[in-house]
């Protein structure tokens, strides 16, 4: 029986029709997907081969090598070219996104043009990369690191002497508390903070989640690193870092990456191929590195409790910091859960009164859904969160001390002045207490003895280590062993071995490009690509429920051997300590702080118009609780107008904070004394009256006690002790405010 060549296929094989099809795309989809690993393999060997490698998206131009610094590092200070159509505004701060070392190489924070590079510039801020070298420099500490770091800040803020403010500085992941040592130090050097995804407070948590915790003391602590340094000749390899973080999440590991590379292979590939030049790429750590990260942060949890040291002997208090800090995490972030990114502040203060008399500003938004990379590269759902931030910097940096939580309502056609918002949302600053960090959840005084435990018997384990095992490990290992090891990392080999470095790969190109000719993709109702979908489900739910079961017995491990109160008083734990990490009172502080308030209750009854606008201001939104972004743009255009207050936003920023404080000390006798300071030009009051409506108003009508007290105001200024006369006047628009003549 002869058949027709042109003939349906469906005529020629019947029943197994459906059958042949899925087998033709099958086999098609598994020679595309492997000619992907191999552009992944030569991607890998291209990105290590390169001199400065990176993923930036941007170009780049090099200020400063840290390699040339009198205590050299392997980082490096470079401007970002702003592209084509992006304009910089001279006056507006510099914005410095500071790359994590946890393991992958630099440019994460400016991988997509929507990254935190792309919004800053989008905002018209000019921005900086902080990036590094693959391999460190000999003898670097992260110390080191901190200083030269200032280094470059204090750089950035010379080539910007205009600028309205000092630089706002962006920590992703680690750098994040590099950020912080750092502004601890040399608080002078920085403007607002931005941490993305970092941890501060290492053993915070929940109990059934973040697993990653118990890591160090189900190890017997941080012997292991130092092994595993001592096997690398005197540097930690940063595959296993990055190893650490896909253990994380087995299930995308070895199955869900790929398959969704393998299931939409027509489309996903480009994607693919450009976040694993990232992911693929690996740097080292000096010993004194890691074992410094391990053993002070992770498993000694020191920071927050004041207790690491410089080589100078200054104790690095977080609570020195002066400049305000914007906390970004996210409940589906299992690297950096919103316990460990916020937990500090509970162990830095005792309540937000505290907060306020070190004049820490501290605001915090919390993401439900986006994952630990997703902070930084500020893709689809996290947009908004990097593009408010950046555009509205300076409403963080005007905020009164505190705790705020950082809303974002879309902007819509009921929205008040829309001309003041900068983009599609609209950002508010509401104030919170430390109930509201405390309801996220967090451990329990037992739970902090066990994770102090954990960290003693971490000490006795590296003591002996160091002692009986180090002294015979460390001469057998020699520089070209280790780099031999190095290459043998299964990380590395899983690039290489897909590689054109591989001579069994040479003949895929050509049958890639055959196939591509000749593509037949499966129909969507086949019936073998849905048993497909639905083995890959079984697969994906099989590596969940293993990954469900290690970590609760990960948990349960850990919390029965270091809750054994015999282990406890073994390594001296007292039973009777509630929270032994808090770090101590300073008298100093104590003894400034009583001076200062002295100082500043001196300055009730001095000042002019400036000072009784800013009196006025505060007093009327202390009562609304909260900080809209319209209201301070409306501010930064009369402070910056010809014929408005005329002073930089320093100058503000001091004068504000000075009122702020006289009205939290002695609010009556502060807004009294408005009366004797205002000028007798009825003309001027009425201007400054407007200035003071036209802000308080800009985010809609103020009510309840927020009016009242703007009513008060009112009628203090007009000076005829009646406030109704002028509530019902006209608002001036923003032009006339303007050109008021305020001295």
């Amino acid at each position: 029986m002869s058949t027709d060549k042109h003939m349906p296929e469906n005529a020629l094989f019947g029943a197994f029709a459906p059958a042949f099809e899925y087998i033709v795309d099958a086999a098609q989809r598994s020679t595309l997907f492997i000619d992907i690993l191999r552009q992944r393999g030569n991607q890998y060997r291209e990105y290590r081969a390169a001199k400065v490698p990176h993923v930036l998206s941007y170009v780049a131009e090099l200020v400063l090598d840290g390699r040339t610094f009198a205590r050299p590092v392997n980082y490096l200070l470079a401007r970002i070219i702003p592209p084509k159509g992006v304009e910089i505004d001279p006056i507006r701060r510099p914005f410095v996104v500071v790359d994590p070392r946890a393991g992958n190489g630099p440019g994460i924070g400016g991988f997509k043009a929507d990254s935190e590079i792309g919004v800053a510039l989008k905002a018209g801020h000019p921005c900086y990369f902080v990036g590094f070298m693959p391999e460190p420099m000999p003898g670097q500490t992260l110390e080191d690191v901190a200083r030269g770091e200032a280094i470059f800040l204090e750089k950035v803020t010379e080539l910007h002497p205009d600028a309205d403010g000092k630089p706002c500085v962006i920590g992703n992941c680690q750098a994040g508390w590099a950020v912080m040592l750092l502004a601890a130090i040399r608080p002078e050097l920085f403007g607002p903070i931005i941490l993305a995804g970092s941890p501060l407070s290492y053993w915070a948590g929940v109990h059934g989640k973040n697993p990653m915790r118990y890591s160090g003391g189900l190890l017997g602590g941080t012997w292991m690193t130092a092994l595993t340094s001592d096997m690398g000749a005197g540097k930690f390899d940063g595959a296993w870092l990055v190893q650490n973080f896909e253990n994380q999440k087995p299930a995308n590991t070895l199955w869900s990456k790929q398959y969704n590379v393998y299931s939409k292979v027509d489309t996903e590939g480009p994607r693919y191929l450009e976040f694993e030049r990232w992911w693929g790429s690996s740097v080292d750590l000096n010993a004194e590195e890691i074992q410094f990260i391990v053993d002070e942060l992770f498993v000694g949890n020191n920071l927050a409790a004041g207790r690491i040291e410089t080589s100078d002997g200054m104790s690095i208090d977080l609570r020195n910091i002066r400049s305000p800090i914007v906390v970004f995490c996210s409940k589906g972030d299992n690297i950096t859960p919103p316990q460990q990114a916020l937990d500090w502040i509970l162990d830095l203060y005792d309540d937000v009164d505290e907060i306020r008399l070190y004049g820490q500003t501290i605001v915090y938004t919390v993401h439900e859904t986006i994952g630990h990379l997703g902070i930084f590269v500020s893709g689809g759902v996290a947009k908004k969160e990097h593009n408010e931030f950046s555009s509205n910097i300076d409403l963080i940096d005007l905020l009164p001390p505190g705790l705020y939580e950082a809303k974002f309502e879309r902007r819509s056609v009921d929205t008040v002045n829309p001309e003041l918002t900068s983009g599609e949302w609209v950002m508010r600053c509401e104030q919170r207490t430390l109930d509201d960090i405390r309801a996220m959840g967090g451990n329990s005084p037992e739970d902090e003895r066990r994770f102090a435990t954990a960290a003693r018997v971490s000490e006795i384990n590296l003591a002996l280590y160091r002692a009986f095992v180090q002294p015979i490990v460390k001469p057998m290992i020699t520089p070209q062993f280790a780099e031999w090891t190095s290459q043998f990392h299964p990380r590395r080999l899983q690039y290489e071995i897909f590689s054109d470095a591989n001579p069994f790969m040479s003949w895929l190109p050509r049958a890639a490009d055959q196939v591509r000719e000749n593509r037949k993709p499966v129909s969507a109702d086949n019936p073998f690509l849905a048993a497909q979908e639905k083995v890959s489900e079984q697969i994906v739910k099989s590596l969940n429920d293993w990954q469900d079961w290690t970590e609760r017995l990960s948990e349960s491990l850990f919390m029965a051997v270091y809750g054994l109160p015999a282990l406890q008083a073994a390594v001296g734990i007292d039973p009777k300590v509630e929270r032994p990490r808090k770090p101590g009172k300073s008298l100093l502080h104590q003894q400034l702080l009583e001076a200062r308030t002295a100082e500043l209750k001196a300055l009730i009854k001095r000042g002019g118009l400036p000072e009784c606008i800013i009196r006025g201001l505060l007093y009327v939104g202390l009562a609304r609780g909260k900080v809209d972004e319209r209201g301070v743009e409306a501010l930064r255009r009369v402070r910056l107008a010809d014929g408005g207050l005329r002073m930089t936003l320093t100058q503000y920023k001091q004068m504000a904070r000075e009122q702020y404080f006289l009205l939290l000390l002695e609010p009556d006798a502060t807004i009294a004394a408005i009366s004797d300071l205002l000028p007798a030009s009825r003309e001027e009051r009425l201007g400054a009256l407007d200035i003071i409506r036209r802000i308080a108003n800009a985010g809609g009508q103020v009510t309840g006690e927020a009016a009242e007290r703007l009513r008060k105001v009112v009628a203090i200024f007009e000076g005829s002790g009646s406030a109704s006369a002028l509530t019902v006047q006209t608002k001036m628009p923003l032009a006339a405010i303007e050109r008021a003549k305020v001295s």
